[in-house]
């Protein structure tokens, strides 16, 4: 999906064959625009000085031609007359079809025009939706000026739903910086330099809690992207029956709950960048619907039969084996082309034993601040044991453990008697009567998950969870998938 910039973002200087055969030079595309009357020489005058004034221009000579190209495309205004062949002075056919314009997307700007005004069609136009009424023949100045600000409403209306929709999300806006001492994680970094720039797909292999999702947001930092949003999606935690609505929106009235029109995942991050966390947990039965946005970009939200099109450079990442899930049939091979033009695999903490010293240091500092602890640093003892422990949880377990330490330490040096590193750390140490309500949690979820063979659909239903609320509840704890 790397169709360019979004056509609004576009500032590139534009050649293009007007309507007469010459070829004008102009300034970028304000937006696009579309003009319904059934006068031809009407539709060649308005499309000749719309496309000089810089706007991309689509004409339709029917109320039905109008909104036939308004459900197969997007503009950002329209400019449509109020009389037609069926009835020529009274304006109630091109009523009719601004009403079924608002049905059909109520956020586009509308001025509608007539060579038979009145009082009373203005009035009933703007009534009904119109945002505002040029009499024929038309002030060419004054008609520009209108539609440039009908379009520049209407792009700042659509970014301000889109940063909202944003905040709602609480996107991910941790730190960029990753330690990286040995030549395992220095191979990864130069290889993520090397990538960044484009906009090729990446797909970031490793066990749970390597830090493939701070590796995701250095790509998306390092790349021509890194103005526009990061959107984060954990494919497991979305359930499957509202799938298309959490990832391509909605339409208001597509279902019961549809109160209102919902922008979806693919549509906040057009121009950014989209993260399919946990890639594996997609559901068969919906990859053929990723498959399609992966490949052209192009979606349809719940409820609406006209296609949107975005501009996403994505990075997928999970835990699990994907070739053997193709061969068992339970992930699109197609799919997987698509999502891994680029691998990058991120070796477990355990291969990078030179980062543990420098990561546990980084830890204590961030976890000091953040409860207001007075800590200076590990004695040997804690070094020792930190250099010696396995650590199956990878980066994530090292900061949990860390954490605690920071947490239940007395002195100013951190021992190895605070990290307790082991079953302990992991909650089985002590009693269930002991811990608290969130503690026994944690232990009761690793447990299935063992039980389970770390297969979470499995360990949920062994739990008594939907597989959404299992992942919930694992995000929220901070449990990967391997139980750390």
């Amino acid at each position: 999906m790397t169709a360019g910039m979004p056509r609004a973002q576009r500032t590139d200087p534009i050649v293009a064959a007007d309507g007469d055969g010459t070829r004008t030079t102009r300034a970028a595309i304000r937006g696009g625009v579309l003009i319904a009357d059934d006068q031809q020489d009407v539709l060649t005058a308005l499309k000749l000085l719309l496309r000089k004034g810089g706007f991309e221009v689509q004409t339709a000579g029917s109320p039905a031609e109008a909104l036939a190209a308004i459900c197969e495309r997007r503009f950002d205004a329209a400019l449509i007359d109020l009389n037609y062949a069926r009835d020529t002075t009274s304006g109630r056919e091109g009523l009719d079809l601004l009403g079924r314009v608002k049905a059909l997307d109520a956020t586009l700007p509308v001025v509608v025009m007539t060579a038979w005004g009145s009082i009373d069609l203005a009035v009933e136009a703007m009534r009904l939706g119109a945002r505002d009424f040029i009499e024929k023949p038309w002030d060419n100045q004054r008609l520009l000026t209108i539609v440039r600000n009908q379009v520049e409403l209407a792009l700042a209306v659509r970014k301000g739903r889109r940063l909202a929709a944003e905040n709602a999300l609480l996107r991910d806006s941790e730190p960029t910086a990753v330690i990286a001492e040995s030549p395992a994680m220095r191979k990864v970094l130069e290889l993520v330099e090397r990538v960044a720039p484009s906009d090729a797909a990446v797909l970031l292999t490793g066990e749970n809690g390597t830090g493939k999702g701070l590796i995701a947001r250095l790509l998306h930092r390092l790349s021509r992207r890194a103005q526009a949003p990061l959107i984060v999606v954990n494919m497991g935690s979305v359930p499957e029956s509202v799938f298309e609505s959490e990832m391509f929106g909605h339409v208001r009235g597509a279902f019961t709950d549809a109160r209102s029109d919902r922008v979806g995942r693919f549509e906040l991050a057009d121009g950014g960048t989209l993260m399919l966390d946990e890639i594996a947990n997609l559901p068969l039965s919906q990859q053929p619907r990723l498959l399609r946005v992966v490949e052209n970009g192009e979606f349809e939200r719940v409820g609406s039969s006209r296609s949107e099109k975005v501009d996403v450079r994505l990075v997928a990442a999970t835990n699990a084996d994907l070739p053997r899930l193709v061969e068992q049939g339970a992930f699109r091979q197609d799919l997987l082309f698509r999502l891994n033009t680029i691998e990058i695999e991120l070796p477990p903490l355990r291969a990078r034993a030179e980062d543990v010293q420098p990561l546990a240091r980084h830890f204590l500092l961030a976890c000091a601040h953040k409860h207001s602890k007075s800590i200076e640093g590990l004695d040997a003892t804690a070094t020792e044991a930190l250099r010696s422990y396995a650590w199956p949880g990878n980066v994530r377990e090292l900061g949990n453990v860390i954490e605690r330490a920071v947490l239940m330490s007395t002195g100013s040096l951190i021992t190895a008697a605070d990290l307790r590193i082991g079953d302990t750390v992991a909650g089985f140490g002590t009693g269930l009567e002991q811990m608290t309500l969130e503690e026994a949690e944690r232990v009761l979820i690793r447990a299935a998950l063992r039980r389970a063979d770390h297969h979470v659909p499995a360990a949920a239903r062994a739990l008594g969870l939907s597989r959404s609320a299992m992942y919930r509840r694992m995000e929220k704890l901070g449990i990967g998938t391997d139980g750390s």
